[in-house]
């Protein structure tokens, strides 16, 4: 029976001394018996495999709310309020049908199916990369919720989001990354596809001069994605946009431009109309 991940902050501010008991004791892998039980739903949906993962947006950060410092246990957590990087390795758990349709700690309901997590101190909201290192699976999730408050545990995954990395087992390594706001207006904010993915496919390399860069990514689909969205605004100003593949990633490019002045006021062009951020580089 696999078990749920450990219990957060919201369950111990509704539920008093019993939930305080519940993160007293953790997530074991054998899940208590009786009522508090948790674990999956009889019948849950259909191919939650195909479930995308969240997609990252920039989204406010603000003093106060779920980002204030609180205490579970005799353990204080002071939650990050400024938009920094946080990296983290260490143990996941998920949590299911006992805390599905319950608020989480940014008063949103628990939505198990949702790509979603609860941490202890980034943001909330934020995106987060998690990266199951025994098979090179990786998910975006966006944290709305608080914990898990068991010792060497970093991230408290939902249902789908473990049944995606293959963690519905039980507690697993992961390594876990924070996405920044910087990094997802750059366009870095995509999932990687699995590791035997190929790369054909993209376009050659760019010439000489001045190019836009338009995003970065790890996954292919992800930058032809990008490409078919910005491509009707670049391509008035620019004679090409390609899914260029550099360095492991694939890059969305828009170009040639003669001068470094013409590439930036397309740039700029793209950013007060069309809410398009770009990076020039030069080709050489």
């Amino acid at each position: 029976m696999p078990h749920a991940g450990g219990r957060r902050l919201q369950a111990l501010a509704s539920a008093g001394a019993a939930a305080a008991l519940l993160l007293a004791t953790g997530c074991a892998t054998r899940a208590p018996s009786g009522p508090e039980r948790d674990g999956p739903a009889a019948n849950p949906p259909a191919n939650l495999a195909q479930v995308p993962d969240a997609q990252p947006r920039v989204e406010p950060l603000r003093v106060g709310g779920p980002n204030k410092p609180y205490t579970v246990l005799g353990q204080s957590y002071t939650p990050l309020t400024t938009d920094a990087p946080l990296s983290e390795a260490g143990g996941a758990s998920w949590y299911g049908r006992k805390f599905h349709g319950k608020p989480t700690a940014s008063g949103e309901p628990y939505d198990m199916y949702a790509m979603t997590a609860a941490h202890k101190t980034m943001p909330i909201p934020s995106y987060a990369r998690v990266r199951n290192p025994a098979n090179g699976r990786e998910v975006i999730v966006r944290i709305n919720d608080r914990g898990p408050f068991t010792a060497g545990r970093v991230i408290d995954l939902s249902y789908t989001a473990a049944l995606k990395l293959d963690l519905l087992r039980g507690v697993a390594p992961v390594e876990v990354q924070r996405i920044t706001h910087a990094e997802i207006r750059a366009g870095l904010a995509t999932a990687a596809l699995p590791p035997d993915d190929p790369a054909a496919g993209d376009d050659a390399a760019p010439g000489p001069g001045w190019w836009l860069q338009l995003g970065a990514f790890r996954s292919r689909d992800g930058a032809l994605q990008h490409q078919q969205r910005v491509r009707s605004a670049a391509l008035s100003l620019a004679p090409s946009v390609l899914v260029v593949a550099e360095d492991r990633l694939h890059r969305v490019q828009a170009g040639p431009f003669a001068s470094r002045d013409e590439a930036q006021a397309a740039a700029a062009t793209l950013q007060t109309r069309h809410a398009v951020a770009a990076t020039v580089v030069e080709r050489r």
